[in-house]
């Protein structure tokens, strides 16, 4: 960042206001508002993020930044009739971060600044006390030297509990001057030999020295990893704030403390933080010594806590939010150190929303924006009690939060069988495929030692909200032993375990499970209304009441048969917008399948489809009813055929020993060479989706035959089907063309046979980049888009995301390359350009287009806001994720709302 000569980099307290977070961070903006509305915040300055950015581009401060910060200490030298570091009474300052976004303990802080060997005589002198004198004076020395000259801090902490046990007390505040004084030489010895220089005794230097520190405190690697995690900008630097120091360690009639307007776990009213005497801040933050309720002030200094309890009236009132508040005490006079709108629990987010709407301080929309889908998405799922002792085995990718706990089991037809004994289990895999989807439906979780959030047991748990942990690669899954080993721990099969969806944490034995009132309440089992009803269902459910109001987006589910659809439908659901019909052909059909594979002639072919297609309409049928007036948007097959026939390998074997015993079964023989022959490298880029349906006859008419059917028989029931068929994997328009023309021509015979009208829209899914890029062309035969961005994703990326989650993202997200998988949140510059420049091309070639998304991303927050934006007209997502769709679409709508209005 280059410098410009006339810029400002230092800012008085009295210069600023809380709207200049990006400047001066937050801590210094609020400390400038607090100096605006009157309250006692000691006397200092900030040096702006600026400033930090310009240092952390060129390795050195800015030129001018000197003489600002020589401008604004001698105004504070003025104002406090003092000097910073003189000999008799001298004047202390602390210095310590503040970025805009709060990363608390992050980054570094130095109190004290100014003391020096000469100076400490003078504070003793000033303030009557010599022991506060000498112990202030060694705090800088242990701050600054593992702050500043980076040496480690453990050698302090030693010397300072040697001292304690020469003097055989238990804490610090009973060593008197002459104990600390011994202590301070030792401190400066330990600096000397640790950092290769003496500590500096010119309080300027000092000074420079904390500033610099604090810059390159931005990037520490907690720093780094604190702002990946809160996803909050690399580039944004931090402010410094100077602020003339205040003493909470003068004795019984000082102290220091932090308190909270609000409970932040729940979210009540009332007195809530932590007090301790004589101490300094850090005391309180480092839990050096036990604190007090900050209740007890009332009693050890009445007339500051009475001040202090209007002042966080005042501060809450004037943010309209739980504040967050550091203060120090020195003998009986108050001073305010920082405040922020405080970090707080999803619970209590909501509930304070709604209780600021009913005292008048923010209006419903206002409340929106204080919630997060993802604060909604940890109230909906059970969790642990977090008081139950445990044994942890392992840890893997939180993959679909929730905590299960069941038998350990290790293929699907055991899972099924125990649970219909009425056993919980949980199914535990080196990976899933679609044929161990009847075992995750009967298991509580699915736990596999590889796979990422995007393979295919995270995306199905997602779908049917059951809790799963992926790639957990310290656990060695053997499938034929069933067993599971890990660090030399056996798990065999039957073994009870826990797991941990929302952390990716594997648990040895059953962890007490707590439900949430919140999916009761979605599920219709808990009103709102009722008079024993949750405080925070209550407030979740106002919330969700005006978040449905303001959005425009609706919100579909991705559900595959009736039972999920009434569940979506209960959780919000305004209809389906991916039924995958893949789901349709496993189970006792895949029989079916394999003879339509195996077929060598059009009649055996026909045959095979024959059976097929009143199972289909059966399902259809079902499903149309569970939507009876919603839009069910169905796609017709799309994976490769060879997902449905054995596996490769098992197969050739048991071919290989049927062959040796010379009684080969014929179809098995015929199974393998079908097998063979569909083999593929990359079979996601291969025969699949559009592809089938234009290479094997009659494969998607009988699919569109089964759903024009159970159209017309739902329609001649009274009912109200409203079907769309969406073809899977286009990239051309002449592909959609084709299939569209026999679709056409089937729905027109299923009318005529039926003698009902029927409105079946045809559109298809934008999951190729050309298809984005011919969306222009492809509209013309497209009644509606849906972009699958999934595989829109891994096709603009070249990732396969059953592999690149636990090979690389990790070292990815690490380096700062991602800061989130663009799996889990779109990717704006790259997947989210295409979708916004085909959803654009789209209605310029069909005005009337329908536009929706049905990739993992419909039910992601950030990227619910992305298609907001854009245009589309729906999301879809699973039905557990329903909810948090509506809130963030609520949120989008007002957050766009009052951008406009501004």
């Amino acid at each position: 960042m280059s410098e410009n000569k006339d810029q400002k980099f230092v800012y008085d307290f009295t210069e600023g206001n809380r709207d200049l977070k990006d400047l001066l961070g937050g801590k210094g903006a609020n400390l400038a508002e607090m100096t605006n509305l009157g309250l006692p915040v000691p006397p200092g300055f900030t040096i702006t993020t600026e400033a930090c950015k310009v240092y952390l581009a060129s390795g050195e401060a800015p030129a001018a930044l000197r003489d600002e910060v020589s401008a604004h200490l001698a105004a504070l030298e003025a104002k406090m009739g003092k000097k910073l570091g003189q000999s008799d009474d001298p004047l202390l300052v602390s210095v310590r971060s503040g970025a805009k976004f709060s990363m608390p303990g992050m980054m570094d802080t130095v109190l004290n600044i100014g003391l020096s060997d000469e100076s400490v005589a003078g504070l003793a002198a000033q303030a009557g006390n010599e022991r506060f004198a000498w112990d202030s004076y060694r705090r800088l020395i242990q701050m600054f030297g593992k702050t500043v000259l980076g040496v480690d801090g453990e050698l302090f902490e030693e010397a300072l509990d040697e001292a304690k046990a020469a003097k055989k007390v238990a804490v610090d505040t009973d060593l008197d001057a002459a104990d600390l004084k011994k202590l301070v030489t030792r401190f400066k010895k330990i600096v000397a030999k640790q950092a290769g220089r003496e500590f500096p005794q010119e309080a300027r230097e000092q000074l420079d020295l904390a500033v610099e520190a604090v810059f390159n405190s931005w990037n520490t690697d907690r720093a780094k990893l604190y702002r990946r995690q809160e996803r909050i900008p690399s580039d944004l630097g931090t402010a410094v704030n100077i602020c003339s120091m205040v003493f909470g360690n003068l004795g019984p009639d000082s102290g220091t403390g932090v308190a909270f307007t609000r409970d932040p776990a729940s979210g009540h009213a009332g007195v809530y933080g932590d007090y301790l005497q004589n101490a300094q801040g850090e005391d309180v933050v480092a839990g050096i010594r036990n604190t007090v309720p900050l209740a007890d002030l009332e009693s050890i200094d009445k007339t500051s806590y009475d001040q202090l309890m209007t002042i966080m009236t005042t501060l809450e009132t004037h943010y309209k939010d739980l504040c967050d508040i550091e203060f120090t005490i020195e003998r009986g006079q108050l001073w305010m150190l920082q405040t922020r709108v405080g970090k707080r629990t999803a619970g209590a987010a909501f509930r304070i929303a709604t209780q600021l709407v009913d005292q008048g301080l923010i209006d419903e929309a206002e409340a929106l924006q204080r919630v997060n889908g993802a604060q909604l998405a940890q109230l909906m799922f059970p969790r642990f009690d977090e008081g139950a002792s445990t044994e942890l085995l392992g840890r893997g990718i939180a993959a679909s939060p929730g905590a299960a706990v069941g038998k350990a089991v290790f293929d699907s037809y055991t899972a099924v069988k125990w649970s219909r004994s009425g056993e919980k289990v949980i199914l535990i895999r080196r990976e899933t495929n679609p044929d161990d989807l009847d075992g995750m439906i009967a298991a509580e979780g699915i736990l596999t030692s590889r796979g990422g959030k995007t393979s295919h047991a995270a995306v199905v748990a997602r779908g049917m909200g059951k809790t799963c942990v992926c790639g957990a690669e310290d656990l060695e899954v053997d499938t034929k032993r069933r067993r599971m080993t890990v660090g030399g721990k056996v798990i065999e099969e039957g073994d009870v375990v826990s797991i941990d969806g929302s952390t990716g944490k594997v648990y040895l034995g059953e962890v007490p499970v707590v439900p949430s009132p919140v999916v009761e309440y979605f599920e219709g089992r808990m009103h709102a209304g009722a008079d024993d009803a949750d405080e925070l269902v209550q407030a979740v459910h106002r919330i969700m009441a005006y978040a449905d109001r303001v959005r425009r987006l609706r919100v579909r589910a991705n559900a595959d048969n009736a039972e999920d659809a009434l569940r979506a439908r209960r959780f919000g659901a305004q209809g389906i917008g991916l039924c995958r019909t893949e789901h349709m052909f496993l189970g006792e059909r895949r029989e079916l399948v394999e003879h339509l594979i195996l077929a060598d002639t059009d009649k055996e072919r026909e045959e095979a489809l024959s059976a097929l297609l009143p199972l289909q309409k059966k399902d259809f049928v079902e499903l149309f009813e569970a939507m009876d007036g919603l839009p069910v948007t169905v796609r017709l097959l799309d994976p490769p055929l060879h997902e449905f026939l054995p596996d490769i390998t098992e197969l050739s074997v048991r071919v290989a020993l049927a062959e040796a015993r010379k009684d080969a079964n014929e179809n098995d023989l015929r199974l393998l060479q079908a097998v063979h022959k569909l083999h593929e490298q990359n079979p996601m880029l291969g025969l699949r989706g559009v592809r089938l349906g234009l290479v094997i006859p009659g494969l998607f008419a009988m699919q569109v035959r089964a759903i024009a059917e159970a159209a017309a028989e739902r329609k001649n029931a009274k009912g109200d089907p409203r079907a769309e068929i969406m073809v899977p994997l286009v990239g051309t328009v002449q592909e959609l063309e084709i299939v569209r023309e026999e679709a056409d021509a089937v729905i027109a015979e299923v009318e005529a046979a039926t003698g009902t009208g029927l409105k079946l829209s045809i559109g298809t899914m934008i999951e190729l980049p050309r298809a984005a890029l011919t969306a222009g062309q492809i509209a013309e035969a497209a009644q509606f888009f849906s972009f699958g961005t999934n595989d829109l994703t891994q096709t603009v990326w070249g990732f396969s995301r059953d592999d690149v989650e636990a090979s690389f993202f990790t070292a990815y997200l690490e380096k700062g390359i991602f800061g989130v998988s663009p799996f889990e949140t779109i990717d704006k510059d790259g997947v989210g350009a295409l979708v916004r420049s085909a959803a654009q091309a789209g209605r310029e070639t069909r005005p009337d287009l329908k536009l929706g998304v049905c990739g993992e991303h419909g039910g992601d927050p950030e990227s619910v806001h992305f298609f907001h934006e854009v245009g589309l007209d729906y999301v879809s997502c699973s039905p557990f994720r329903i909810p948090v769709a509506r809130l963030e679409a609520g949120r989008a709508a007002a957050e766009s709302k009052g951008s406009d209005s501004r």
